[in-house]
């Protein structure tokens, strides 16, 4: 089929992805990239080695400000900031935005790492606008989350949220990073999760150690997400100001 005889824009744009490129056109393509890939790079390292340390904030870009959700992200990140810790979300609405806004209320460091999406993300108002990175490729922009976190705090969330927890968690089993706070916060919302993980993954399958479990926390408060941060730091010396 043509690409006029596809009825949405949907379905446009797989059939636009999916055409027949030349080997040319692909290596071409493939070439310039590089260029792109290393630019990202490069200005998300010269950005974020100049912030202090900061705890990223996860969660869905749907949820609502009236949520519990969003108004509990808001106190954490406000607590974060008044702990000496700055704040790095994804840069957009929902539990982003609440993590931004509260690092701003609380006079601390307010991180947005964007993405380029053609739904859904756009930059929230409560970002330093200093510290407003904007990214076109995931990979990249997952890489400053890790490198330049001292700690995840992952709230409510979809499949976006959840790739972001099991990909430190994995890194972190691997031993291809040192480890660092992991904490999961509404018990109510993680409950069922890891359950599965618990009853498939260790024990009936056998995929998972029974340690890893270990490789994070789960919350319900804001009180209890600081405590986690500090007696993680406090293990090892090591302060806010570090």
């Amino acid at each position: 089929m043509r690409l006029e005889d596809f009825d949405n824009d949907e379905d446009k744009v797989i059939q636009d992805r999916l055409k027949q490129k030349t080997w040319n056109e692909i290596r071409t393509n493939d070439s310039w990239a590089i260029f792109k890939i290393m630019a990202e790079f490069v200005n998300g390292y010269e950005n974020m080695g100049r912030i202090g340390p900061c705890v990223s904030i996860f969660g869905s870009a749907r949820t609502k400000p009236d949520s519990k959700y969003y108004l509990l992200a808001e106190k954490i990140a406000y607590k974060i900031s008044k702990a000496g810790y700055g704040v790095i979300t994804g840069g957009g609405p929902g539990i982003m935005e609440a993590g931004n806004k509260g690092a701003h209320l609380g006079g601390g460091t307010s991180v947005g790492l964007n993405i380029e999406l053609p739904f859904e993300q756009h930059f929230n108002p409560y970002i330093d606008h200093d510290k407003n990175l904007n990214f076109d490729y995931f990979f990249v922009r997952k890489v400053m989350f890790v490198k330049y976190s001292q700690g995840f705090v992952v709230m409510p969330g979809g499949f976006g949220t959840l790739d972001e927890m099991f990909e430190a968690i994995t890194l972190i089993q691997t031993k291809k990073i040192g480890k660092f706070p992991i904490i999961l916060v509404g018990k109510e919302f993680w409950s069922g999760l890891i359950d599965w993980v618990k009853t498939v993954l260790v024990e009936k399958e056998q995929t998972v150690s029974p340690d890893d479990l270990n490789l994070f926390k789960i919350v319900d408060s804001e009180d209890e997400v600081v405590e986690a941060l500090d007696k993680f730091y406090k293990k090892y010396d090591l302060s806010p100001n570090f």
